[in-house]
């Protein structure tokens, strides 16, 4: 009776005395927490260096024999002073926020109406399209600024957040509408034609229906367009010139750098600061985002 109520039990764990040391500390810690730990260590050490040389006086930032490079003998705050004060840097943030923020906005918008009409309406070419919007993503800025100023030029734009705000959709629309398409994809078509049945129009089902679905690969969307709205670099430069609309990559660069002289601390800090709204921003979104990523609604 013993080995009959024994012998589930021993069916139960097939093989599992032999496979103990997947259970051992040295196992875990060679295929777990090692890993980790080294990707930990050189996905937050560029943040701990900014950190560092933000605080750092010149004197030890320059004197490497005298002072530990990894740690901060004399904090002082007289980088972020500089930063702050006597240049337009909180300026800079305004402007880049603004432009972000609009340029968001602006390529969401149309970036919905073009997935849908791709991934829902069902008309010939429809993959042909998708691909040749995502191809035009795929177009190097350093070739298409020169056209665009052109045109920035004509219109009176040029040094203005307007000169921005409507460039930036040029790769944010294709990135943007290719993302939508293959999450639109994986939305049930059960779920319109029960609303084409009931008499809701294609407006309606998109509005009440499709975009509440998909408000994960809308979020993961805008964050991507948001973070490659505000670590632009080519167009800020090009169609930028005057200090006050300058926005937080281009201003940093180019005013923080006179000559051969490179104000290192204010420049950590100035990306330091920089850094902050997209990483708060991944941290308010990160479930939304993830689940964009796993997948939509289960049919």
């Amino acid at each position: 009776m013993s080995a009959s109520a024994d012998s589930p039990a021993k069916a139960a764990k097939p093989g599992r005395e032999g496979m103990q040391y997947l259970d051992s500390v040295s196992y875990r810690m060679v295929t777990l927490w090692l890993p980790l730990g080294i990707f930990l260590l050189v996905l937050l050490f560029p943040f701990y260096w900014m950190g560092l040389t933000t605080f750092k006086p010149n004197g030890e930032l320059l004197n490497y024999q005298d002072y530990d490079p990894l740690w901060v003998a004399h904090p002082t705050l007289d980088n972020i002073h500089k930063l702050l004060f006597e240049t337009q840097y909180p300026q800079w943030l305004l402007t880049t926020m603004t432009v972000a923020v609009a340029a968001t906005a602006l390529s969401l918008f149309c970036s919905v109406l073009a997935a849908y009409a791709i991934a829902r309406l069902r008309f010939r070419g429809a993959d042909t399209v998708g691909l040749l919007i995502f191809l035009a993503y795929l177009v190097p800025p350093s070739i298409l600024f020169i056209p665009l100023a052109t045109m920035i030029f004509q219109f009176g734009l040029y040094d203005s957040m307007w000169a921005l705000i409507l460039t930036y959709p040029t790769f944010l629309i294709p990135f943007c509408t290719w993302l939508l398409i293959g999450y639109f994809k994986t939305l049930p078509f059960e779920l319109e034609e029960c609303a084409l049945i009931d008499g809701a129009s294609r407006f309606q089902i998109l509005w009440k229906i499709i975009l509440p679905l998909s408000l994960p690969g809308l979020i993961s969307a805008g964050i991507f367009a948001f973070t490659l709205s505000w670590n632009e670099f080519i167009y800020a430069l090009a169609f930028i010139s005057s200090s006050e609309n300058k926005t937080v990559a281009v201003g940093v660069l180019t005013e923080l750098v006179e000559g051969d002289v490179y104000h290192w601390g204010s420049l950590m800090a100035g990306a330091l600061f920089g850094s902050l709204p997209v990483a708060i921003l991944y941290s308010f979104f990160v479930d939304s985002y993830v689940a964009s990523l796993t997948g939509a609604v289960k049919e």
